[in-house]
């Protein structure tokens, strides 16, 4: 009996890219088992990869063990699927677009800028790989969608929001790079990986349709996915006057942003659409 993959799309294409350039780069490490092996045309690398531009993107599925491999599989497997059905294909693939090559581009820039400052030629050797940004990404994707949604853990000792996992993805992810079990790469991955999913959903994401609205509104306005939402309590008002600061800066665009339409000047939707576009981060 034939096993049938319940699963749509993209997601479906994400986890065979994922699982084949896993499996490559394995190939190539049993080929050549060297300890500091990189792999130009497979992972980002500062100091090489200019010549494979496609590592910009493709790197972002690309796994070195077999642990990590199994984390993003399931994460892919269960986020990937649940996005995708609730934002349909085309927007779920625009998202993972985003995050794989913004969190890449951040990292790959700030990685070039330390080596240009300490000359220690480390940073631009350090390889860029994985799905750190999109784990992240896809956590912050699902705390929109189920801002109340509570995860209980060993037997109900340990419940946690979802707004709660992408900051405690970044402080794991942050030990572990500290420890080091994970290169200086993968907390810049997380933490761009999360700032780009937010800033996407928040500002840019086309929902569907308002009929009050004098074109398609872009983001999410809702205080419940404010950004001081994701922090503790005690945070907040810190994040809220960081937030105002860069409003009045100019430097942080108001939520929703109206899409101009031909029937933009029409009745009097726009005042409601205009109306909306004045909420606080």
């Amino acid at each position: 009996m034939a096993i049938r993959l319940n699963l749509p799309p993209i997601t479906r294409g994400l986890l065979l890219l994922l699982i084949f350039q896993s499996l490559l780069s394995a190939a190539v490490h049993f080929q050549s088992p060297a300890e500091d092996l990189v792999i130009p045309y497979i992972t980002l690398i500062p100091s090489m990869s200019l010549i494979y531009p496609w590592t910009l993107v493709t790197s972002t599925f690309v796994e070195t063990n077999i642990l990590s491999l199994a984390i993003s599989v399931l994460t892919i497997w269960h986020g990937g699927r649940y996005l995708e059905r609730a934002w349909t294909s085309r927007e779920f693939a625009k998202f993972v677009a985003m995050v794989a090559l913004v969190p890449n581009v951040y990292t790959f820039s700030t990685l070039v800028v330390m080596y240009a400052i300490t000359g220690d030629v480390t940073w631009s050797l350090t390889p860029i790989s994985g799905t750190t940004a999109l784990q992240v990404a896809l956590l912050t994707g699902l705390s929109q969608l189920l801002p109340t949604h509570t995860i209980t853990l060993f037997r109900g000792i340990l419940s946690l929001r979802l707004p709660r996992l992408p900051l405690l993805h970044l402080l794991l992810v942050t030990l572990l790079a500290l420890l080091p079990i994970y290169t200086v790469a993968a907390p810049l991955l997380s933490l761009s990986g999360f700032l780009t999913a937010w800033a996407h959903l928040r500002f840019l994401r086309l929902p569907l349709p308002d009929l009050d609205s004098p074109g398609p509104l872009r983001g999410d306005a809702s205080d419940a996915f404010a950004l001081a939402q994701f922090f503790p309590e005690p945070a907040r008002p810190a994040v809220e006057a960081a937030g105002d600061v860069l409003a009045k800066l100019g430097l942080a665009p108001k939520t929703p942003v109206v899409v101009a339409s031909a029937g933009s000047n029409q009745g009097g939707g726009g005042g409601r659409g205009e109306g909306r576009g004045e909420s606080r981060e």
